[in-house]
């Protein structure tokens, strides 16, 4: 199994980083770390531990591509039959990368899936946990709509390596919500099983100086066309998705990034949804109909599918506007973190 860690400016952080990677109790790992041009002593700190650890330990020194292009740089060089990820700032389970792998081995999955918990660097208060129920696996093929539930952070999950070795690319990758991009182009060449493995086994540290609330239209744009040239590859290899794709459209776009439009009183929010809901329409036009939004799909389906329909009747009625102001205000007078 491989994990790619991204690194930059992270050298305080770092050394922890790789020392729970370096603990794993799965023997055979690689740990390829793409030193993403960091101004800070990241490379000093990469090539001691490449010294100390040159059986598991690659380091890739390139010049600041952010993180996308490191990503690819990753996957070219990887090895293993699946792939992780874990950033630099932060750290893992010593089973992380052993429960990963044989999970997804056991159910011959294309993505396997662990709980992870929010952390507070200053406090180590933690946040959230999240992912930790009880959940089972499903089909890719047979329901696409499972997908839209699944966080789209990488650091919570091994995927098929030949799947990621032959991902399309992006023309103009967008430098927010690649994450997502990253997940949206990978769900377009698997047709087999997601498999869980419900225990916290990453502890993704929250810092102060990386909040990603506040945001202007200045910084969406790039993430529209991003994903108008994802819904081309969807319409040309795997058209039975679209109504996923549409769906998780409107929860990134509609909801998370109009959520932290929101976060900046300078931007006119009535606006940015009035904008916001012309380009689904026009774009990724099922998600106002989302077979995966009907009552009996989101009664089984539960979790973010309740908050889906719940956001999708409040676009409807008009009031999403107060529902976000209702939203920040639990958040910054309440201390209550709800996840979408």
């Amino acid at each position: 199994m491989s994990f790619i860690v991204p690194c930059y400016k992270v050298e305080r952080y770092l050394p922890k980083c790789l020392d729970s990677l370096l603990a794993q109790t799965l023997d055979q790992i690689e740990i390829i770390c793409i030193n993403d041009g960091s101004p800070d002593n990241c490379l000093g700190i990469l090539r001691e531990y490449q010294r100390r650890h040159s059986d598991k330990i690659v380091v890739i020194d390139k010049e600041n591509e952010g993180t996308w292009r490191g990503r690819w740089d990753g996957i070219a060089v990887a090895r293993g039959e699946y792939i992780g990820f874990l950033d630099g700032d932060d750290y893992a389970e010593p089973d992380l990368a052993e429960t990963l792998y044989q999970t997804a081995r056991t159910a011959d999955a294309d993505i396997a899936v662990c709980g992870f918990e929010r952390t507070e660097l200053g406090t180590g208060r933690v946040l959230s946990r999240e992912l930790c129920g009880a959940s089972p696996s499903f089909s890719i093929e047979r329901d696409p709509g499972r997908l839209v539930g699944l966080n789209t952070a990488p650091w919570n999950k091994c995927f098929r390596a030949s799947v990621l070795k032959s991902m399309r690319d992006l023309d103009n990758p967008p430098s927010v919500a690649e994450d997502v991009a990253f997940h949206l182009l990978a769900y377009l060449d698997m047709r087999g099983v997601v498999a869980f493995a419900p225990r916290p086994l990453v502890h993704y540290m929250v810092r102060s100086d990386s909040a990603m609330n506040s945001m202007g239209m200045a910084q969406v744009r790039p993430v529209l066309d991003a994903f108008l040239e994802i819904r081309r590859h969807y319409e040309a290899g795997r058209p039975e998705l679209l109504p996923m794709l549409d769906l998780m459209a409107f929860l990134h776009l509609g909801v998370s990034f109009v959520f932290r439009l929101s976060c900046d009183p300078t931007n006119d929010i009535r606006g940015v949804i009035d904008e916001m809901t012309r380009y689904l329409d026009e774009f990724f036009p099922s998600w106002s109909r989302s077979p995966y939004l009907r009552l009996s799909y989101v009664r089984n389906a539960g979790g973010a599918f309740r908050k889906l329909w719940l956001a999708q009747g409040l676009y409807r009625a008009g009031l999403m506007p107060v529902s976000l102001s209702a939203y920040r205000f639990l958040i910054s007078r309440l201390g209550i973190d709800i996840k979408w």
